[in-house]
This record gives structure tokens, C-alpha cells and sequence, in this order.
């Protein structure tokens, strides 16, 4: 994520997502047919790309070096419809494409870290229902008691070691606590670089993907794949220590007036066993009700 001597970091994110999604891209998704010959180059080669999207290759090879940054919005649009990005993707290179074009060395603050009185206080009147805010970089700001628990074995880390991405691909316990480990992951990489793609050079987000690149050999592969969209279910299965197997229903929203906080809430139908399990996870969990310590809330602000 650092930037090059001869780029700004916009352009060379603008050039990273444009050579990931080309090298991800087969001739024969976009309909190409290709010798039978051995191809050195994985996914699309740069001419067969420019040839596809109506410009000159010169021109292509300058945007993936980032030696270009005013694309026009016919160009982008022709090389989204040449590598048959989806709407968000779409809306992901135009706004690396923005950023790129009007870069600014500073980068901006991180957003709050402090949740209000009024917000923890939604967080325990959705009991039983496990439910947590989070920060865009996915550390675990407030929570519930069955938002804690829900993630076993994360309340063994520090407060200011709980991160959600953090334990997906660091804690022992996350690769048997979700059946479908390999999707969550790949939602949750792809969720960080499209954060990222527009704020490259966050502190907070810099420190936990510098973090990860170095710890997790899994998150290296996804990062660099430069997936931006996560492929979500709207429900999630846990194979629980605790409390055993429970089919959630999961919901993430943005909050108003919090810039880049997250509510995440779980809900299970009344009357079924899932909603017993749940009940049961937020009657056995320390009650902490996403209280943090003195300490822990003044260090935060510190940082914040």
C-alpha cells in the first residue's frame, strides 16, 4: 500500500485493481478464443484488454503504471464493460479513477472511535440478539454480550486487539467456528479493499493490512486478488464451543452521524432451536454490554 517514487498511491491502486481484474479475467469469459499454445501471461494480456475496451494499448499500459490519471468516463466505462465488472466494481474503478485525478498528498483523518452512551444503549436493548459496532477497519468498538460471544474466543484478546478481520485469519478457533471459513474471509478482504482503494494511506487500515500481509499467507493470496465485492449471505451458520450450531440471520448497517461505524445485529426466528442457542449465548456470556474500561476508552481516544 505504500506509494512508488513516480506515482502517487491513488494512481498505483487505479493500476493494481486494473491488473487484478485483467489477469483474473480468462479469454473466454469475454469471449475471446485463444491458441492452444501455452499463454505466459495469466487472465487477459494487456493488448487483448485494449483491443476489447476500443483503446490503444500505449494508452492502457500508462493507466496499469499509473503514469496516466485522468481517464475519461467513456474510457472507464468501456474497460469495465471489456472485463464484465459488476455495478460495484464499476463504482469501485470510478472512484479510484476520481481519487487518482484530484490525489492529494495528506491523507485524511480516521474517523471516531468513541460510540455514545445512546448507541450502547442499542446495543443492550437488542437483546438477545448478538449485535456489535464496528469500526471500517473492522476493530470491535462496542458490543452486547452475545456480539462478544458470538466470535469465540475473541473476548481472550485485548479490547484493543478485537478486530473482526484480525480474528478471521488469526485466531485458532474462526476456521472451525464458520463451515464456510473460505467465503467469509473473501468477503472480508474484499470489504477492506474497497475501503482502502479509496483511503490507501489510513493509518488505521495500514497498520491491520500491514499486520496481516506479514501473519496470514491466506490473506496475502486475497489481498492481492483485489476482489471489492464480498460475495454475502443473509444467513451465517456458527459451529459454537458454547452453545453448539446456530443458524443466524445477519444485518449490517451504516450509522448516521458516525462516519465509517458499523451496527452488525443477528437475529434467529422465535421459537426455534437457533433462537434457543442464541438465548442461551447471551444468558451465559459476561455481561459486559460493549462497556469498555476507563483505560481502554482513554487509550482509544488517544489514537482516535
Amino acid at each position: 500500500m505504500a506509494s512508488e517514487q513516480s506515482s502517487s498511491s491513488a494512481d498505483v491502486e487505479l493500476g493494481r485493481f486494473l491488473r487484478a481484474r485483467r489477469t483474473q479475467t480468462s479469454p473466454d469469459q469475454v469471449g475471446l478464443t485463444v491458441g492452444t499454445g501455452l499463454r505466459r501471461t495469466p487472465g487477459l494480456r494487456r493488448e487483448e484488454l485494449a483491443t476489447l475496451a476500443g483503446i490503444s494499448i500505449d494508452y492502457y499500459v500508462r493507466l496499469e503504471r499509473g503514469k496516466e490519471t485522468r481517464p475519461s468516463p467513456s474510457v472507464l466505462d468501456a474497460i469495465a464493460r471489456a472485463l464484465h465488472l459488476d455495478d460495484a466494481e464499476h463504482q469501485h474503478l470510478r472512484g479510484l479513477a476520481a481519487r487518482a485525478a484530484r490525489y492529494a498528498p495528506e491523507p485524511s483523518p480516521p474517523p471516531s472511535r468513541t460510540v455514545g452512551p445512546h448507541l450502547k444503549l442499542v446495543l443492550e436493548t437488542l437483546r438477545p440478539s448478538p449485535a456489535y459496532i464496528v469500526s471500517r477497519s473492522m476493530d470491535l468498538l462496542a458490543w452486547n454480550p452475545g456480539g462478544l460471544a458470538l466470535y469465540a474466543g475473541l473476548a481472550d484478546w485485548p479490547a484493543t486487539q478485537r478486530n473482526l478481520a484480525r480474528y478471521l485469519f488469526l485466531h485458532p478457533t474462526a476456521p472451525t467456528l464458520f463451515p464456510d471459513w473460505d467465503n467469509q474471509v473473501r468477503g472480508c478482504v474484499a470489504r477492506l479493499r474497497a475501503v482502502a482503494g479509496t483511503d490507501s494511506d489510513a493509518p488505521d487500515l495500514t497498520s491491520l493490512v500491514g499486520e496481516l500481509l506479514l501473519k496470514s499467507p491466506d490473506f496475502v493470496k486475497l489481498w492481492e486478488r483485489y476482489d471489492v465485492v464480498g460475495r454475502k449471505k443473509s444467513q451465517k451458520t456458527f459451529h459454537h464451543p458454547q452453545v453448539g450450531t446456530l443458524t443466524l440471520s445477519g444485518q449490517s448497517m451504516q450509522l448516521e452521524e458516525t462516519p465509517g461505524q458499523r451496527l452488525g445485529v443477528y437475529t434467529a426466528e422465535p421459537g426455534t432451536p437457533d433462537h434457543d442457542a442464541m438465548l442461551l449465548l447471551d444468558m451465559t456470556a459476561p455481561q459486559s454490554a460493549g462497556q469498555l474500561d476507563t483505560q481502554v476508552e482513554q487509550q482509544r481516544r488517544t489514537q482516535a
